[in-house]
């Protein structure tokens, strides 16, 4: 049996580099412990995220040796500042471990309040880089500054649910929010039964769009339309995607394609869905080679918009999970362990996921 001063951690063994498979080793490794303005986090569940399988890659520049970014926990202990400098921080709230663990709230990107900077943050630290290691742990720190708060009102929302919703689900979320479309529009989810694609679909579906789900083979149809898909375009199916969508929506093309697959292709492949004045929204991250190539005719011609959506707020956090406790999106959970995490990551590499993979801690 551990140590009462030790966790069991995931610890990436693998050089993050674009070929390399990712391997993990489950240890015991000493409890961290809060500074002054810092909290313990006793995490109950966490789940994975592609972004995890982008960081074990080194797609997102070097990071620690453990990843995870959807954790959902208790508080366990406070530094020594916090009862002084917030005194509604207690042991045993909820709380969510994000993408985002702190941010300076000074650049020009935080201050820019209009288009809610934070997530863009020029100083902020992330998950599993810079000084915080990830949630594919029993403990981890969050600082007091910018604690992911999950008030009372969402108490019958387990765990497992809130989880998926840290990362994917408010990326999928603020995605669709920012293509500022009218409930009744078309929308395209490409990459739709992967994690952050089926959120999409959920989501946009939800907020009353019309969802046309793209993604690769026959297979994955049934799960798309039951995240609320009206319609499923197989790109493998040997027939034009783009021809396809604009067939689907009476020749007029989609009002906004929203990118989750991670696949350059499938960026370019945008492009023939989109209908008049259409948005291409970014959020998958491709390897830094990666290219797509457009002419600037196609934007004038045709008033689109190319835009690139990251993550969410904590503000945004909780709207998202409005849903959810409404039950009008339901995250599709499958459970694991952290014992499996290299398993679930090799499968996800294959894009033979579906579902969101929660980890019991």
């Amino acid at each position: 049996m551990a140590s009462t001063d030790t966790h069991k951690v995931a610890i990436l063994t693998s050089p993050q580099e674009p070929n390399a498979k990712p391997t993990f080793s489950v240890q015991n490794l000493p409890r961290p412990v809060p500074g002054p303005n810092e909290l313990l986090i006793r995490l109950s569940v966490t789940s994975l995220c592609g972004s995890d399988l982008g960081m074990a890659l080194g797609h997102m520049g070097p990071v620690g040796n453990i990843l995870g970014h959807e954790g959902v926990g208790k508080i366990a202990a406070l530094g020594s500042n916090v009862a002084s400098l917030d005194p509604t921080v207690e042991i045993g709230q909820r709380v969510g471990v994000a993408w985002l663990r702190d941010i300076c709230g000074v650049c020009p990107f935080c201050v820019d309040i209009a288009n809610e900077g934070e997530t863009r943050c020029a100083e902020a630290l992330h998950s599993g880089k810079e000084a915080y290691p990830g949630t594919f742990a029993e403990y981890t720190i969050v600082p007091l500054r910018y604690l992911a708060r999950i008030p009372p009102a969402f108490d019958g929302v387990p765990d497992e649910e809130v989880a998926p919703i840290l990362c994917g689900g408010v990326t999928a979320y603020k995605a669709i929010k920012g293509c500022r479309l009218t409930p009744g529009q078309w929308l395209v989810v490409s990459g739709a039964a992967g994690g952050v694609g089926a959120l999409a679909v959920a989501f946009a579906h939800a907020m009353g769009y019309r969802v046309i789900a793209v993604d690769a083979g026959a297979t994955k149809e049934a799960y798309c339309k039951s995240q609320g898909a009206e319609h499923y375009v197989d790109v493998t199916s040997g027939e034009d995607a783009g021809k396809q969508v604009r067939e689907l929506t009476g020749g007029k093309g989609a009002k906004a394609v929203v990118i989750t697959a991670t696949a350059a292709a499938a960026y370019q492949k945008a492009f023939d869905m989109l209908g008049p004045f259409g948005t291409l929204m970014c959020i998958s991250i491709l390897p830094e080679e990666a290219k797509v190539i457009f002419h600037p005719l196609w934007m004038i011609d045709n008033g689109w918009t190319v835009k690139g959506s990251s993550v969410g707020t904590r503000a945004d956090i909780l709207e998202a999970l409005e849903f959810v406790k409404r039950r009008v999106v339901i995250p599709k959970v499958k459970w694991g362990t952290l014992e499996e995490v290299e398993g679930l990551m090799d499968k996800m590499s294959k894009g033979q996921l579906e579902s969101k993979y929660v980890l019991k801690l």
